[in-house]
C-alpha cells in the first residue's frame, strides 16, 4: 500500500467525528489538493486583535510532531532537515507546537543548492532558524486563526496569515492540508518553505 499521506487521512478521519468542527477541506488524496483547498481560519472566535492568537486545546493523535512527519513520505525531506538541524528532540517535546511543514516539493523548489547549503554541518544555526520560522509555540487549529494575524514564530520573527477566495497563505506559502493533530501539536501542510525577512 502506498503510504503517502496515510496518517494524515486517517487522522483528519478520526478528527471528523470528534467535538471540534475545523473547517478543512485538504484532501489526504494528493492529487486532489489543489482543487479541494477549501481551509478556512476566518471562522474564529479568537482575539480580534491583528497579531494575537490564543492557543486552544485540540484533539490529539496517536504521534507526536516527529513521528507524524516520519511516517508521512511527502514530508521525508523536512524529517532530514529537522534532523540535521538538530531539533528532533525539542519537535517531540511536551509542546504545544503548529508546525506549518513543507513538502518534499517545497523543498525542491528552493533555488538550486539551497537546500544542499543548508544541511551542510557549518549551516546547523541557518537551518534552525529556517525550521524553527514555521514553529509557533501553542496549538492554533484553523478554526482559531483569524485572517491578518501576524503570529510570532519560535526563531522569532512573525508571519502573515492571508485569507483568500480558496484557502489559506502563510507569507506566500499556501496552505494544501489543515488541522493534522499529533500528541503535542497541530500541522498545516504547505506548498513552500518560507524564509525569515532577516534570511531573504
Amino acid at each position: 500500500m502506498n503510504k503517502r499521506f496515510f496518517p494524515f487521512a486517517l487522522i483528519l478521519a478520526l478528527f471528523s467525528m470528534g467535538s471540534v468542527n475545523a473547517q478543512c477541506g485538504g484532501s489526504a488524496n494528493a492529487q486532489n489538493q489543489e482543487t479541494n483547498n477549501n481551509t478556512d481560519f476566518g471562522s474564529a472566535t479568537a482575539s480580534s486583535d491583528a497579531g494575537t492568537i490564543a492557543p486552544v486545546e485540540t484533539p490529539a493523535g496517536d504521534q507526536d510532531l516527529v513521528e507524524l512527519a516520519v511516517s508521512t513520505d511527502e514530508l521525508s525531506t523536512l524529517v532530514t532537515a529537522v534532523k540535521a538541524a538538530g531539533l528532533v528532540q525539542t519537535l517531540k517535546g511536551k509542546g504545544p507546537f503548529t508546525v506549518f511543514a513543507p513538502t518534499n516539493k517545497a523543498f525542491e523548489a528552493l533555488p538550486e543548492g539551497t537546500l544542499e547549503m543548508l544541511l551542510k554541518p557549518e549551516n546547523k544555526e541557518k537551518l534552525a532558524a529556517v525550521l524553527t520560522y514555521h514553529v509557533l509555540s501553542g496549538s492554533y487549529p484553523a478554526a482559531k486563526v483569524k485572517d491578518g494575524m501576524t503570529p510570532k514564530t519560535v526563531q522569532g520573527e512573525t508571519l502573515e496569515i492571508t485569507k483568500y477566495d480558496n484557502g489559506v497563505k502563510v507569507n506566500s506559502a499556501r496552505v494544501i492540508m489543515a488541522d493534522v493533530m499529533a500528541k503535542n501539536g497541530v500541522v498545516h501542510v504547505i506548498d513552500k518553505v518560507i524564509l525569515p525577512p532577516s534570511m531573504r
